[in-house]
């Protein structure tokens, strides 16, 4: 449960950022939410061993475990792939001369993806400390 120590936003990040990553990985199976296919910028479809649809599901699959490790795994390091992720899916989306909403709200997402991961170190330097404090003495 969240405290006053500054684990709320923390956690915030972390279920939403985790949720939705999880979310969109599911849907790239889907498409309830919307077609995927279409942000993919034709100068990437041009270059992919693989149909179009075939990359978004393998792209729901990473999604997904990205999402899942937020929530679940290793809330660091699947942050920093997430923001990594996003960064790179705004710059596809940049490259394809459309959808510059999407790739602004997904630089955001970045950011706080980014934050999720910075936010997760220094909860982990915390719990150390006391550690190796009592190690020292």
């Amino acid at each position: 449960m969240a405290t006053m120590n500054g684990d709320g936003p923390r956690k915030a990040l972390q279920i939403t950022i985790g949720a939705t990553a999880f979310a969109a990985g599911l849907d790239k199976f889907f498409n309830l939410l919307t077609d995927w296919e279409q942000y993919l910028s034709p100068l990437a479809a041009r270059h992919l061993p693989m149909s179009k649809k075939n990359f978004m599901r393998l792209t729901g699959v990473v999604e997904m475990a990205v999402g899942a490790g937020i929530l679940k795994g290793p809330a660091r390091a699947s942050a920093y792939v997430a923001s990594a992720w996003l960064a790179a899916i705004s710059a596809n989306l940049i490259s394809s001369g459309k959808y510059f909403d999407v790739a602004a709200r997904d630089v955001n997402m970045a950011v706080a993806a980014f934050v999720l991961a910075r936010l997760c170190e220094r909860d982990s330097r915390r719990l150390r400390e006391p550690e190796e404090l009592s190690r020292a003495a």
